[in-house]
């Protein structure tokens, strides 16, 4: 089955949902409102028009951050995080960045691995969640 997968820029609030369900499903809406989504860059994966996929990105000076990367339930293990990774990576090389890094739980942290990410020595819990970040210098 071939889906068409299309990533364009979205707002803040269209990422919500999708953050707040597949990340933390027993938190309220608010609990994954980050502090300065206004001013970072939201994609969305689409198939036919509906939002399956979501992540930000906050580029400050040569640094790239990604947050938040969730694809609906149904939609997983399909490739599409890794897609919407690869549109990052390429967004990030293209602005200039030399650095490109996440905050990622660490029981996903082999995801981050194919991309070139890797584990450094700073890990934190939040939420009752274990994250390691992880960093790829280009």
């Amino acid at each position: 089955m071939s889906e068409n997968f299309i990533i364009k820029q979205i707002s803040d609030r269209e990422t919500w949902p999708i953050r707040q369900s597949v990340m933390y499903p027993g938190f309220p809406l608010e609990h994954v409102i980050l502090e300065k989504d206004s001013e970072g860059l939201h994609f969305g994966g689409f198939i036919n028009e509906e939002l399956v996929s979501v992540v930000s990105l906050f580029i400050n000076n040569k640094d790239a951050q990604f947050r938040k990367l969730a694809t609906k339930e149904k939609h997983q293990k399909k490739g599409f995080g890794t897609k919407m990774i690869n549109h990052l990576l390429e967004y990030s090389k293209k602005n200039n960045a030399t650095k490109f890094w996440c905050n990622a739980r660490e029981n996903k942290a082999s995801f981050y691995h194919k991309f070139g990410l890797k584990e450094t020595k700073k890990t934190y819990v939040n939420s009752g969640i274990n994250f390691v970040i992880m960093e790829l210098n280009f």
